[in-house]
């Protein structure tokens, strides 16, 4: 009787144990609760990790442009504002290149408009400047830049762009041409005051798509070999690095000139 008895508690006991565990399924759970932690924590550490990303990239940015520009090769221009090719178009009077590359021009876009905008300029945009059609994103600059570079066998270029769009036109330009020697000059404008970004919304909202662009061009190199024969260029990029046009082509034929003379200047 005494061995019925004893079973009969363990049986209520289990029974109690059971009905427990029911009505309370976190009890036993402390393996999933320690995961759902550990998820959170990541996730709060990679947020963590992105601001102060953010944060080191904004500091980077340069807030005012060089006052000595050292001569390279060459100049090449990002299109995305009038005042950078100004720039350029000054820095290659100032002899800093031999010549200039505008990439990523709009087809509508020819010689004659870019001399009305830079009257002072005409000859030097008649001799030496070459115009790129074909680019539609900065994988496209890269990729047209490096073949001008190849058929004119430069060894150092002076990059022109705006100071908050140069960490990826830099990215973009070292992964395709890894040899090549890249100058920065940042082009600088009141519209955009990177000091004091997080008090002005509309620079956060300029700076921050920027920053992930620039993540992913850098972890795109990474991971690819060629951008010009890669999918996860297009994909990134959104569209097709380069027009369908003749790879060759870099403005009208008519319109190619000789390079400028080999005259320095110091610096």
């Amino acid at each position: 009787m005494a061995m019925i008895g004893t079973g009969s508690g363990d049986f209520a006991i289990g029974h109690r144990r059971r009905g427990e565990a029911l009505a309370n399924p976190s009890r036993g759970s402390t393996g999933w609760r320690w995961a759902r932690r550990f998820a959170a924590g990541a996730a709060l550490g990679s947020i963590a990790a992105l601001l102060l990303g953010y944060a080191g990239f904004v500091a980077r940015i340069p807030l005012s442009e060089p006052a000595a520009v050292p001569r390279t090769d060459a100049i090449v221009v990002v299109t995305g504002g009038s005042q950078r090719i100004g720039d350029a178009i000054g820095l290659l009077g100032a002899e800093r290149g031999s010549r200039l590359l505008i990439s990523g021009v709009n087809e509508k876009t020819g010689r004659e408009e870019l001399a009305k905008l830079n009257p002072s300029s005409r000859e030097l945009l008649a001799c030496c400047v070459d115009l790129d059609y074909r680019a539609r994103n900065t994988i496209g600059n890269a990729i047209e830049t490096r073949r001008w570079v190849r058929r004119h066998a430069f060894r150092s270029l002076l990059v022109v762009t705006s100071n908050y769009h140069m960490p990826r036109t830099l990215a973009e330009l070292g992964h395709a041409m890894p040899g090549l020697k890249l100058v920065p000059h940042p082009v600088v404008t009141s519209q955009m005051d990177a000091s004091g970004w997080w008090n002005d919304w509309g620079t956060v909202r300029l700076l921050a798509p920027e920053y992930v662009k620039y993540l992913a061009a850098r972890l795109r190199s990474v991971v690819e070999g060629d951008p010009e024969t890669s999918r996860l260029s297009v994909i990134i990029g959104g569209r097709k690095p380069v027009s369908p046009k003749p790879p060759g082509e870099i403005g009208p034929e008519s319109e190619r000139r000789s390079q400028a003379p080999a005259t320095i200047r110091g610096g």
